[in-house]
Parts: C-alpha cells; structure tokens; sequence
C-alpha cells in the first residue's frame, strides 16, 4: 500500500507534465507613449516613402542599393551570424534528444588462449580434451530513458529554445547593423567627395586671388599684409585636401571591408564622385513600446532573458531524484558463432535507476543562486536595452530634423552669397571693384557650400541611424518569436 500511495501522485506528476522552477513571463518595460521627435518627423517634407525591409532604396541612389545588397550576401560578420545560429540549433537538438530514450547496439567477438600456468590453467588443463584456445561472441540492443518526472530537462529544452531564438535575432541584429553601416559609409564617403570639390575649387580661387593680390604688391598697391593674409588663407585650403582624400581612401577601404573584399577593390568604380543621397520620408508609426518587438537586438535580450528564467528552474530540479529506465536484450556465447542467437544465447536485463544529490544541497543552493544572479543581470541589461534603443530613436530624429534645417539655412545664405557674388561681378565689369571683391565673393560662397554639404551628408546619415533605430531592415518572420513571454 505505502508502495502504491507513493507511485499514484508520482504518475499524476508525470502526466502533468509540471517543471519546477519560476514560469517565465516577459517583463514590461519603463518606456513612454510616444516618442518625442515624432511630431517633428512628421512634418518632414521628402520626396520617397521608405519601407521599412528595404529602407536604403529610398535614398534614390542605386549604387547605393546595389552597394547594401552585396554586403548582406557577402559580409563575413553576416557569416559569423550564420555560424552562431548553427551552433544555437545544435544545442537546441541535443536538448530535445535528452527528454527522449536513447539506444545503442553494440557487440564483440574475442579469442583467447589460456595460460596452462596459472592456477584456473592448471586446472583446467587437468581435464580430458582441454582446448587452450577459447571464442567469445556477444550482441546486444539496450536502451535508457531518464523520466523528466520534476521538469529539468524540459527546462533545459526551454532554456536551449531561447537561446536558439536569441541567436536568430543576433543574426538578424547584425543584418540591421551591416546595412546601416553600409550605407553610412557610403554617404560618408560622397560627402567627402562633394566637399573635396569644393576644396579644390576653393584652392583654385585662392590661388587667383593671391595671384592678383602678389601682383598690386608687386605695383605697391596693395599692403604686405593683403599678401600675406593671402598666403596663409591659401595653404590653409590647402592643408584641407590631404585630410578630405585620407578620409576618402578609408571610407573607400572600409566599405570594401564591408562587402567582404580585400581594399582596393572597389576604388575604381567608387572613383567618380557621386551627389550625397537624400534622406527619403520616415515613418514613426508605433509606440515606443512597440520597438521591443521590433528591433531584433531587443528580441535577442529578451529571449536571453527568457533561457536565463528556465535555467533557474534547471538548478532547483537538482534538489529532486532523478529516475531512469534501462534495459538490454541480446545474445552471448563462447562456443561457435552458429549458436549466437539461439534460445539458448540469449540474455536480458531491466534496470530502474534512482540518482539523488541528497547530501549535496549545499552545492545546489549555491548554483541556484547563481542563475537568480545571472537572470537578475539580463531583466536589468534587457531594460536598459530597451531604454536606450529609445535614446537611439530620438537622438536620430532629432538629428535629422535639425540637420536639414541647418542644410536648408545654409542653401539660402548659399543663394544669397551667390547673388552677392553675381552683382560683385557686373560691379567688376563695369570697373566699381576689382577682381580682388570678385574672388572674395567666390570663397565665401564656396565656405558655405561646404558646411551645406556637411550638414547633407549629417542629415542622410541620421536617416539612416533613424532606419536602424527603428529596427528596419529585416523581416520578424523568420525568428520564432511567437514563444516570446510564453513558456
């Protein structure tokens, strides 16, 4: 009776299918309503709609698109993703095998020949017809189960599908972050070219102006001081050109990099400058909230989060027995192997085994403790997470809004600089002013279109910061992220 008391509520258990350990349920996080550039975002005019999978062919620039597109079929840390997935999968596999019975067949075959020296020699060499040489033929099929009866293993499995999940959204974290690098160099690496156009046309119009300027000195018209303030503003544009190609060359070798190329290998065909692409029109729709199931690095904290709760309970299933059900049948012989599978050759065994940490408490407290910590750290690190992917979103709308009016204030100092440089010219025509007013005029306004090019290339690239924020550039689908705050 004791005997059956104690195996009714241990099947029920079974049945039940019940884990120890805490069930897992995702926890919120200290967001707002909405995000606060979303006003000013909205107010944006731009002349393309992005969508959020394929955002960087709203940009107008094919070469650009084309540019993204080969980095996520090429680039090696996009591999190493791959690879980490794998490896995730193959956990996953291994956890799902443990909850399942295990067989194996094995067998063997030896000859012996015995020692007539030994004491079981000598007596067995005192009997009529002894054969020294002796065969052994055996084969088994055995198998084993561990009854999951407390929920270890399915915690284990719980912890190894998460880990999966987390892997497949670091996959798709670093597709979003090889996308938007790629693009951000890209953009970089126009703007630099625009701006050293414009260094070099500056460099020209230096150069004529200090021409004339040499000249009147040389006429004693003009101040040594002209001179001089001419020469120093020469080789100050001059000393820009170096700096703008040194960035050119490494934003060219780094978007080589990108594309899982050697430096070099693309130069020639991103030679021939190119305008900086226009940041297209970008929707905030959604919450602050809503990013958390949108931003795959996010997702990937959160599932870490999750395979950190199941390993809680994969410690406390250690304060429980462990039962396991084994058994073998097979066949064994010592004579000729033409009597292996006979009746009587074979051989049986059942096993009911009973595994208890009984008087090693100490221990498991310690590593229950260990995975409280360990889970406390991801609930803090998955929060913080979620806080500064906000940060993220409102740093890049804010920094596109104000770039592109500071680009928009400097257009129309530009045009109003280039009107002033057009009447300087119908004065010098007419002999009002020298050449010298002209080729003042002509830097000015080249100053200007400068810091405009500079708060384009600002304004494209916080586009793209913007993108990334908001966890465009992947599709959800293929991260099994229905399981998330489920367990």
């Amino acid at each position: 009776m004791p005997q059956r008391t104690f195996a009714i509520p241990l099947l029920f258990s079974l049945l039940a299918g019940c884990a120890v350990g805490p069930d897992y349920v995702r926890p919120a996080a200290p967001l707002p309503d909405r995000f606060i550039g979303e006003a000013a975002l909205d107010r944006r005019t731009a002349a393309a709609n992005a969508e959020q999978v394929t955002w960087w062919t709203a940009f107008g620039d094919a070469q650009l698109a084309r540019y993204v597109e080969r980095a996520l079929a090429q680039n090696l840390d996009l591999a190493q993703a791959s690879a980490r997935v794998a490896q995730a999968r193959s956990g996953l596999g291994a956890a799902n095998a443990a909850l399942l019975p295990s067989g194996n067949l094995s067998g063997q075959a030896a000859r012996a020949y015995q020692s007539v020296e030994t004491p079981l020699g000598q007596i067995l060499n005192a009997r009529p017809g002894f054969d020294r040489y002796g065969n052994a033929y055996e084969a088994n099929l055995g198998a084993s189960w561990e009854l999951d009866i407390f929920g270890g293993l399915r915690r284990g499995r719980e912890a190894a599908l998460a880990d999966y999940q987390a892997s497949e959204a670091g996959a798709a974290a670093t597709r979003l972050a090889v996308a938007a690098q790629t693009a951000d160099i890209y953009i970089t690496l126009r703007g630099l070219q625009t701006r050293l156009d414009i260094a070099r046309r500056q460099v020209g119009t230096q150069q004529e102006l200090l021409s004339k300027i040499n000249l009147l000195y040389g006429k004693g018209l003009a101040a040594e001081l002209q001179l001089r303030q001419a020469e120093g503003a020469l080789a100050q544009v001059r000393a820009s050109v170096p700096v703008l190609e040194a960035g050119e060359t490494a934003a060219m070798n780094a978007l080589d990099v990108m594309l899982g190329a050697a430096p070099g290998a693309h130069h020639a065909e991103l030679a021939t400058a190119a305008t900086i692409p226009i940041a297209p029109r970008i929707s905030a729709a959604g919450s602050p909230a809503e990013l958390l199931r949108r931003r795959p690095d996010l997702i990937a904290a959160e599932r870490r989060l999750a395979a950190s709760n199941a390993r809680i309970g994969v410690a406390v299933a250690e304060y429980y027995p462990k039962l396991s059900l084994g058994g073998m049948i097979g066949s064994a012989t010592s004579v000729a192997s033409g009597n292996l599978f006979t009746g009587g050759a074979s051989q049986a065994a059942a096993l009911l085994g009973l595994r208890w940490r009984l008087f090693d408490f100490g221990r498991i407290d310690a590593q229950i403790e260990l995975a409280k910590g360990q889970d406390a750290e991801l609930l803090a690190a998955y929060r913080l997470a979620a806080l500064r992917a906000t940060e993220d979103v409102e740093n890049a709308f804010s920094a596109l809004v104000k770039r592109e009016e500071q680009a928009a204030l400097l257009a129309q100092g530009e045009a109003s600089l280039d009107r002033a440089r057009g009447a300087s010219f119908a004065a010098y025509q007419r002999g009002v002013v020298s050449l010298i007013e002209v080729l003042q005029a002509d830097e000015s306004v080249l100053r200007v279109a400068d810091a405009r090019a500079q708060a384009q290339t600002e304004s494209a690239r916080a586009a793209v910061s913007a993108f990334k924020a908001l966890g465009g550039g992947w599709q959800a689908e293929p991260i099994r992220a229905a399981a998330i705050g489920s367990h």
